[in-house]
């Protein structure tokens, strides 16, 4: 399940939603009602080092692994896969690319739960989305306290080609111009291994905080993150998601 990478430089980009045969203004979505806990098979975790974030699950997963979530995007003509990865008990973090165009969101847990999906919004400066969910999640990691700097260590936990939970490691290279989205501006480059499908994967810190999130790779097998910076900047401005597409 564990893969390592080592640095390389990086030019052309790609997208990582993996896809079948797929292709404004406005305020985070509402959270749902709760709904009854015996419904999930596990209680959230508090990450923080005081609490012991690090801790096992009875089936063996980490905390930074039970925050992680594959997401099924059934379009209105395709499919696609990607992942996400939770903040809070109701909120899920991932790309806006995952997200769009769907006709219904299947939402599942590292153990092979499925989790009911509320509302969707999509951020219009960043490939970033927010998916309200209204099974509680079964752990959310803290958020770093600043984006990190070259060489820092980097860990990333998603489901790349929409399979099995994968965690890969490398280190950060850099900042680099988003080719993809000019007006992001900055963002991170690692050599942390990524493939179709890792979209919305939570990139870690050495702390398991998260860093930032993965959005796209390069041509030659670097990975593109979303700075920590930008996904704060956009979830403390209610005016910048807006419900995402459907069908």
């Amino acid at each position: 399940m564990r893969r390592t990478a080592r640095p390389r430089a990086g030019r052309l980009l790609v997208g990582l939603a993996l896809t079948g045969s797929l292709a404004g203004c406005g305020v985070l979505p509402p959270l749902p009602d709760p709904v009854p806990s015996d419904i999930v098979p596990t209680s959230p975790v508090d990450l923080s080092p005081a609490a012991g974030g690090d801790a096992l699950s009875p089936d063996g997963f980490d905390a930074v692994e039970r925050m992680a979530v594959r997401i099924r995007n059934v379009g209105c003509e395709e499919l696609s896969t990607g992942s996400g990865f939770a903040i809070d008990e109701h909120t899920l973090i991932t790309n806006k690319h995952v997200v769009s165009d769907s006709k219904d969101l299947e939402v599942s847990t590292y153990d092979g739960h499925d989790i009911t999906v509320g509302a969707t919004s999509t951020a219009g400066l960043a490939d970033l989305a927010v998916v309200r969910t209204t099974d509680p999640l079964p752990s959310h990691p803290e958020l770093a306290k600043a984006d990190p700097e070259p060489g820092d260590h980097v860990t990333v936990v998603g489901y790349p080609a929409g399979g099995e939970l994968t965690v890969t490691e490398g280190e950060v290279k850099g900042r680099t111009r988003d080719p993809l989205n000019a007006n992001l501006g900055e963002v991170l480059l690692t050599d942390a291994p990524v493939e179709p499908g890792s979209s919305g994967s939570a990139a870690l810190d050495d702390k398991g905080r998260v860093i930032g999130v993965v959005y796209a790779k390069t041509a030659d097998d670097n990975s593109l993150l979303v700075p920590l910076s930008t996904l704060q900047d956009v979830l403390a401005d209610d005016t910048a998601f807006t419900p995402a597409s459907g069908c």
